[in-house]
């Protein structure tokens, strides 16, 4: 038994080795390619391309033209809702408090309320009354 166990342990532990030396090294999450101008830089997990060339011995990296444009975009875009924002803070259209109900609408709710309790209180006091029986006329167990 014993040497079946230590066959067990070491087939599982040389397919564990095994399957380790067979994944792929993953690649970093920038891939780098050199083109005609310097290095075209991808990132992997955004698709973002960014340019980048040697100047007076520093590396110094641009997005792309077409990458670049949709970022002014978006710039363009988020300043809008900045200054509209603003504008509403001014003019005090934020954080509306929601409308409280009025003194008419709560003296309906309690009047409403105060209706269903004293209906509830009267169906109680008949079935105490009527000897804890039940409205279908078989006897309900009373607790004692």
């Amino acid at each position: 038994m014993r040497n079946l166990v230590v066959a067990l342990a070491m087939g599982l532990t040389l397919g564990w080795v095994a399957s380790a030396y067979t994944q792929e090294v993953s690649p970093g999450r920038y891939s780098m390619q050199k083109s005609d101008t310097g290095i075209a830089r991808l990132d992997t997990e955004t698709g973002e391309v960014t340019l980048c060339r040697e100047k007076d011995g520093e590396l110094v990296c641009r997005m792309a033209a077409d990458e670049r444009a949709a970022f002014e975009r978006e710039i363009d875009l988020l300043t809008k809702r900045v200054e509209a924002l603003e504008k509403a803070v001014k003019s005090g259209e934020t954080a509306m408090k929601p409308a409280l109900p009025s003194d008419e609408e709560i003296d309906r709710t309690m009047s409403i309320m105060e209706r269903m309790m004293r209906k509830f209180m009267e169906i109680v006091k008949d079935l105490e009354g009527s000897g804890g029986g039940s409205s279908d006329g078989t006897e309900v167990p009373q607790k004692t």
